[in-house]
């Protein structure tokens, strides 16, 4: 049963990266490239329209979390809630952006909403990155210090950083340099993502130009893949030991790198939704590779004095596993239907569509 939940949680969270992603990357591409007041509102249209609907994918994976995994639950959500608090604002901050843009005509009153929707959807894919270079680094569980525990094992809190801004600190922070790579890989990513969304959905007249900004953009991704993994390994050296005991788990990375390979030809391809399929491949591929490295590890210890969280030491009763499983089915229904239909209604270029102001 934990299996099953765990699988279900990342397909969710996956999902939502999918569709909320290219959300964050139009934010992004949104606040670099779009010059123009037509182009302004139509890029922000492509991301309005559709950014409620996506953030329910986030909302179901936070209740299938607390249901499922419920010690993991609470030490995330007290260790890292600092960022967490800064994750809140930024996502208010960033719908806001999008809702109020177009309520007044005056220039000024558009910049702000656009700089509050550009500035939020970057950090957002900044800190979503930070907080998966957290998960993979581990944490100082039980608050580790001189022999003595502070907390209790499961439990931890982490300031914004530490003196040192190092990931082999006893007593890492949030943010060191080793979290601020994942989280650049994560900005290029989704930044890519949203380039494609934007020429996937729009007729903006920076389509052609993004093409050779989505294929600059890949080669930094490229770099920044490459360093990630050298670094990883000092920051934990047996972070890819799993994909040598478990060769199918290669699986994963293989699906990252025909999405990075696939987008070097961004020039070529003819099919804009091929083009958005290798970018949620790369999203795909990131996702599960991290998560397949780890497994069933789901929040590594600093400290070998706390044994890590795993599916197995933080899942709830298995009777309450085995019930949810048919709410659980219902709800997932539930959401698959709203976002086709949604999808459906809103087809095709969204140029013309109203926006409802």
């Amino acid at each position: 049963m934990e299996i099953f939940w765990y699988i279900s949680i990342a397909v969710v969270l996956t999902v939502f990266f999918i569709l909320d992603g290219y959300d964050f990357g139009t934010g992004i591409i949104h606040l670099f490239f779009a010059k123009t007041e037509k182009d302004k509102e139509v890029i922000a249209k492509s991301a309005g329209l559709f950014w409620d609907s996506n953030e329910v994918w986030l909302v179901a994976a936070g209740g299938m979390l607390f249901m499922a995994f419920p010690t993991f639950y609470a030490s995330v959500f007290s260790g890292f809630y600092l960022p967490l608090i800064l994750v809140l604002w930024l996502i208010i901050f960033r719908a806001i952006g999008l809702e109020l843009r177009s309520q007044f005509k005056f220039q000024m009153w558009k910049d702000i909403w656009d700089t509050s929707f550009g500035v939020s959807s970057l950090l957002l894919a900044l800190f979503f990155g930070i907080a998966l270079g957290n998960i993979v680094r581990g944490v100082n569980l039980g608050g580790f210090d001189n022999g003595i525990s502070v907390h209790e094992g499961h439990y931890f809190f982490l300031p914004l950083w530490d003196g040192s801004f190092s990931p082999l600190s006893e007593h890492p922070g949030v943010i060191d340099w080793f979290t601020i790579i994942i989280g650049l890989i994560a900005v290029v990513t989704l930044a890519i993502h949203g380039a494609n969304w934007i020429i996937l959905k729009t007729n903006s007249s920076i389509n052609t130009k993004l093409k050779g900004v989505i294929f600059k953009l890949n080669i930094v991704l490229a770099v920044l893949t490459v360093f990630s993994l050298v670094v990883w390994q000092v920051v934990n050296p047996n972070s890819l030991d799993n994909f040598g005991d478990k060769p199918y788990l290669l699986i994963f990375p293989l699906i990252y790198l025909s999405g990075l390979v696939g987008l070097f030809f961004i020039k070529k391809i003819k099919k804009d939704s091929h083009a958005f399929v290798l970018s949620s491949l790369l999203i795909v591929g990131g996702i599960t590779s991290s998560l397949a490295s780890l497994f069933p590890i789901i929040l590594p210890s600093v400290n070998d004095t706390h044994e890590p969280l795993t599916i197995y030491n933080t899942a709830a009763s298995e009777y309450g596993l085995s019930v949810a499983i048919y709410w659980g089915i219902l709800g997932f229904l539930l959401i698959l239907i709203y976002m086709i239909i949604q999808k459906r209604l809103m087809k095709g270029k969204v140029d013309n569509m109203d926006y409802g102001h």
